[in-house]
């Protein structure tokens, strides 16, 4: 007999309305790229995005397992939040960084709050609950540049190890966070106590229901990072047209720039959203656990608005040579998109064969482009790019791999 089918979940018109901040603040930060970007602007764009993404991630995981529990408020205020650090953007590239921070940590510890509301512990990847990595901005505040610099990146990596590590050993975090649960009501308790606020016989009557593990909803949330990867790839097109739109004079070098620029994010969208919406990539059966989903879906939309922010200044150079900042910033968010693919391609179960003709061939080609593309035209340097990705689409195309969405019982790796 046939299981009854189960309606399944959608995005609600709250997480829409929530990701329309992105949208601003992956346009401020492609903007960081544009005017020939250094080694500096490059840092401040990965961190200040991984910010960014951060803060949408924990409030993504927050409304994906808490469902129609959902606090409005937590999440209009969280996009409230996102919104001032996009548009304090720029005031961190003049090295006035204050009001990002302070809007970066409240939007933190508030997603921590939310989330302890739920009593769910995030245990495949439980950063987004645990405010460990925003200590060291704090910290940043009271210095100047670059040590100001190594916090941050301090904080970033104190998020990704406690996610990565912790989550390893699910049952044994469950057990600790239950443990400091208890012991921190029991101290609460005793306080009150002390106050005659509370007597013994009222004294567990209080308690709250113990901790479990949060369980994702896989399609809900895969939906929930194509939606982002949708955002990127938005933002990419309307740095490629509105680059156009200030071309005086349209030649017949412009139509081949927006020819290939387009065809390159259209390619980026099969790669990427066509065999599964988590955001990345995927080969066979396998679902990833999200302590690789996440980091890779950082990698892979952090890449795609490098690309953006490269396609933004190509209309401007069609009949000459890109200038070598702006080749870099194209050819490094390919290179690291390429990157992505391949190792996630390897961790998934992807042939030797891909791998090695394929996967690592698009990443070298992407770094050589960047050393030596500079006697190239902008239109000849975006069609090589667009060739690099049609390369990986002739092989998905040629070996015939089904949709995962057919698959019925799919694994975690």
């Amino acid at each position: 007999m046939p299981s009854p089918a189960v309606d399944e979940r959608h995005a609600t018109w709250l997480e829409l309305f929530f990701d329309l901040v992105i949208v601003v603040a992956v346009a401020q930060l492609a903007g960081l790229l544009h005017d020939g970007p250094g080694l500096r602007a490059v840092f401040l764009f990965a961190v200040c995005y991984y910010a960014m993404w951060s803060v949408w991630t924990s409030f993504t995981l927050y409304a994906n397992v808490s469902g129609d529990l959902t606090r409005v408020r937590s999440m209009l205020l969280a996009m409230f939040g996102i919104a001032v650090m996009a548009a304090a953007v720029p005031h961190v590239m003049r090295g006035e960084p204050q009001w990002f921070i302070a809007a970066y940590v409240y939007c933190r510890l508030m997603g921590a709050g939310s989330w302890k509301r739920t009593s769910r512990i995030m245990t495949e990847w439980p950063g987004v609950q645990q405010a460990t990595g925003v200590i060291p901005w704090i910290a940043s505040l009271g210095f100047e540049a670059p040590v100001r610099y190594y916090l941050w990146v301090a904080g970033i990596v104190l998020d990704v190890v406690v996610s990565t590590v912790r989550s390893r050993h699910p049952d044994q975090l469950l057990a600790e966070e239950q443990r400091e649960r208890d012991e921190a009501r029991r101290n609460r308790a005793r306080r009150r106590r002390l106050l005659h606020r509370l007597d013994r016989s009222g004294a567990d009557a209080s308690a709250p229901p113990p901790l479990q593990a949060a369980r994702p909803d896989r399609p809900h949330l895969g939906e929930r990072l194509g939606l982002f990867v949708i955002i990127v790839l938005g933002e990419a097109v309307a740095q490629l047209v509105d680059a156009a739109a200030e071309v005086e004079h349209w030649q017949r070098g412009l139509l081949a720039t927006l020819a290939a620029g387009f065809g390159l994010l259209v390619a980026l969208w099969w790669l990427t959203l066509r065999y599964g919406a988590d955001g990345a990539p995927t080969y066979g059966v396998r679902v990833f656990a999200l302590r690789l989903t996440m980091p890779a879906h950082y990698l892979m939309t952090g890449s795609i608005v490098l690309i953006a922010a490269g396609l933004g200044v190509l209309a401007e150079h069609t009949g000459e040579p890109l200038p070598e900042a702006n080749r870099w910033v194209l050819c490094s968010g390919a290179a690291l998109y390429f990157l992505t693919v391949t190792l996630l391609g390897a961790r998934g179960g992807a042939p030797i064969a891909w791998i090695a003709g394929w996967g690592l061939p698009a990443v070298v080609a992407a770094l050589l482009l960047g050393l030596f593309g500079g006697a190239l035209d902008g239109w000849a340097l975006a069609a090589v790019l667009l060739a690099v990705a049609l390369w990986h689409v002739l092989y998905r195309r040629r070996a015939g791999e089904p949709d995962p969405a057919t698959v019925a019982e799919p694994h975690a790796a």
